[in-house]
């Protein structure tokens, strides 16, 4: 049996991976590891770590990286903290194969390890485009890094081999997150409102706005602009209602939390949690009347539950979108006419450019014909045609 040992950090590429985990032990040809890390760890974003095991999977290791202070400084000693963590858990567990998704900090520290270490390397969702983020940088360099890429779409996969990637080392596999779309029963309104703890109202606008670590005006700003908007059409509609989910461990992500906060705290109907967990997050998705801010799963969940996306900003600039996604700017009336576009759509008929499911199956079906993970190991640079 060969190990794949699988690196997660955050709620959200949890969610993403989970199916794949479970895909892995149905399996009697490899053996799953799970290395925790990031803000999974970390009480101030909600310890996810027990959502982990609340699934049924075993944490092999736990590498402590996330420092309190997310300024650049911050961050980038959380990255160098990391590839000593990985280092050692990597030495430890000696997996056949490291499998990593997405483009964050804690990722690229685990993929050094890897590389150092001879251990090859699986990537999914590579290729991508996000050129309001330096999370594009990090996707293409894990690439480099990497030796089998899972992508969501095709225009993802041309990127990988313009790259110099062995075509014959790219799969396209859609999205992992619409598996768990398929095999989650969701929750309906009451019973997420008893959970939450919250009264639901007709017309909910499910909210997530992360930094734009490329962006040229405040994150905070753009934040207040995103507020103003919300009040205006919550104040013209009072069937309205918002509830925010915290962003996620990036440069200046903590500003926002308290700034989230502190609205959400002056308003009846709106709450802010620090994590759904993926059960409630896709729930609320399902039950909302528009998904609000820069989150990715605006682009790769909502179209398949058929609800409409207002992207704010230029965090997710470049990616694949569906018809369902309203781009537009971070000014408030920009972002308040894109919520009355988004409130009037019929979405029934959406096609997710990131597939229709059986993700998970695919990847694994991918991993177990490759004959000897060892050999993947040096790979030649691959000239695209006519180059």
């Amino acid at each position: 049996m060969r190990s794949i040992c699988i690196v997660t950090g955050t709620r959200a590429e949890y969610g993403l991976l989970r199916p794949v985990m479970r895909a892995l032990l149905a399996r009697d040809d490899f053996t799953l590891q799970i290395v925790a890390t990031g803000m999974h760890l970390s009480q101030e974003f909600g310890y996810t770590a027990q959502s982990i095991t609340a699934d049924g999977f075993r944490i092999d290791e736990k590498v402590e990286m996330l420092l309190s202070s997310d300024s650049a400084v911050g961050i980038t000693k959380s990255i160098g903290l990391g590839v000593i963590g990985f280092a050692d858990a990597f030495a430890r567990l000696a997996p056949d194969l490291v499998m990593v998704l997405g483009d964050r900090f804690e990722m690229l520290a685990a993929v050094q390890a890897a590389l150092i270490a001879r251990i090859p390397v699986a990537h999914l969702c590579g290729g991508d485009t996000t050129e309001g983020a330096f999370d594009e940088s990090i996707r293409h360099a894990i690439t480099k890094m990497s030796h089998l890429h899972f992508v969501s779409n095709e225009q993802a996969a041309d990127r990988v081999r313009q790259m110099g990637e062995n075509p014959d080392r790219v799969f396209n596999v859609g999205s992992s997150g619409i598996d768990a779309i398929l095999e989650l029963p969701l929750l309906d309104r009451h019973e997420l409102e008893q959970q939450l703890g919250i009264a639901i109202r007709p017309r909910m606008l499910l909210t997530t706005y992360h930094p734009e670590t490329l962006g040229t005006c405040s994150s905070a700003d753009q934040l207040g602009e995103l507020f103003a908007a919300l009040d205006t059409l919550c104040a013209e509609d009072q069937g309205c209602s918002v509830l925010f989910t915290m962003p996620n461990a990036d440069t200046g992500g903590r500003e926002l939390m308290r700034l989230i906060s502190d609205y959400a705290a002056a308003r009846e109907h709106v709450s802010a949690h620090t994590s759904l967990g993926h059960l409630r997050y896709l729930s609320a998705m399902k039950l909302a009347a528009a998904v609000v801010g820069n989150s990715s799963s605006g682009l790769y969940e909502a179209p398949s539950l058929r609800v409409p996306t207002v992207n704010i900003g230029d965090r997710q600039k470049g990616r694949l979108r569906a018809a369902s996604v309203i781009d537009c700017g971070a000014a408030r009336n920009d972002i308040l006419a894109a919520l009355r576009t988004a409130l009037s759509m019929d979405c029934s008929h959406t096609v997710n450019p990131y597939g229709n499911g059986n993700t998970a199956q695919r990847i694994v079906e991918a991993l177990s014909a490759v004959p000897d993970f060892a050999g993947l190991i040096r790979k030649p640079f691959h000239m695209v045609a006519g180059a």
